[in-house]
């Protein structure tokens, strides 16, 4: 199990951390080890969660739905177009072995974040200030290593697509009438829809790859410490007493939110200064014959 969490919990992500390094410095790290600490703990409040009625609280959608009512399920719907799932995935299946979930999820925790941070620091030593958004831009594409290399890390988005449909079409599945819950061509034809439409929307609008990823990223938010925190204070009810432990969780809450909203206006700024630089290229390259744009 712990091969299992530390293999689905990774993203793509991953390829951005030494940029994140870069831009950030070596302090950055340490915000990196405190968000991989507060998503574990709130991995952990989804086990307790789960442990308040095992029987039927199986799932991160039964949490939700069991904190929520009925609404929980279809506020649950729009976190299933995340691009990565593993930490569901994983928190859902140690349902079954509770006992021995807390020791998994921290082992897998802490390989995951030693991961990422030697991913951050070895990229960062390696290109310095030129390492790109995704370091996977700076490997010479000429060499047959880091065509390799570009390959085998293509693999993972796309085995992971698959996961996140069908995480998408069996909530819109549960939402079916009785009779066509069971119907297999009315499986193939939701999952089809999903992946004509991803398409037709990533072909037509040319902006859909940053407007996802804005989305994402809020939702990720929303599904690795907003919910199971709001969920866990539901069900247990530690809202109702004042203390440190509900202390604790309104202040995860509020940090999630405020690192979002860093990540947000970096991200903007950003396409805003590339969209710059890319008009005042042009603009240099149909006056003077140049399309090099000096800040």
């Amino acid at each position: 199990m712990i091969l299992t969490g530390f293999i689905l919990t990774p993203g793509i992500d991953i390829l951005s951390i030494p940029y994140a390094l870069s831009s950030g410095g070596w302090l950055s790290l340490i915000i990196l080890v405190l968000i991989a600490a507060t998503a574990c703990f709130t991995a952990l409040l989804l086990r307790q969660c789960m442990d308040k009625d095992p029987d039927t609280i199986t799932s991160y959608i039964d949490i939700v739905g069991h904190a929520f009512g009925h609404k929980g399920g279809v506020m649950i719907l729009p976190t299933m177009w995340l691009n990565d799932l593993g930490i569901l995935s994983f928190v859902s299946a140690g349902g079954v072995l509770s006992s021995i979930i807390v020791t998994v999820l921290l082992l897998s925790f802490v390989i995951c974040t030693i991961t990422y941070l030697t991913m951050a620091v070895l990229g960062y030593l390696i290109y310095g200030q030129n390492v790109q958004s995704q370091i996977t831009l700076n490997l010479p594409i000429e060499q047959v290593s880091s065509k390799v290399a570009i390959y085998t890390i293509l693999a993972g988005p796309i085995a992971k697509y698959a996961l996140t449909v069908m995480s998408i079409a069996t909530a819109i599945e549960r939402q079916l009438s009785a009779s066509y819950k069971d119907c297999r061509s009315a499986s193939i034809l939701i999952r089809m829809s999903l992946l004509v439409s991803t398409v037709v929307l990533a072909t037509v609008f040319p902006s859909f790859q940053s407007v996802t990823s804005l989305i994402g990223a809020f939702l990720k938010v929303v599904v690795s410490f907003l919910l199971p925190c709001v969920s866990y204070l539901n069900i247990s009810e530690v809202y109702r007493n004042w203390g440190y432990e509900l202390i604790g969780i309104l202040a995860i809450m509020l940090l999630a939110v405020f690192f979002w909203g860093v990540g947000y206006i970096f991200i903007y700024c950003s396409n805003c200064k590339a969209d710059l630089e890319f008009e005042c290229s042009v603009h240099l390259y149909l006056v003077f014959g140049r399309s090099t744009c000096h800040h």
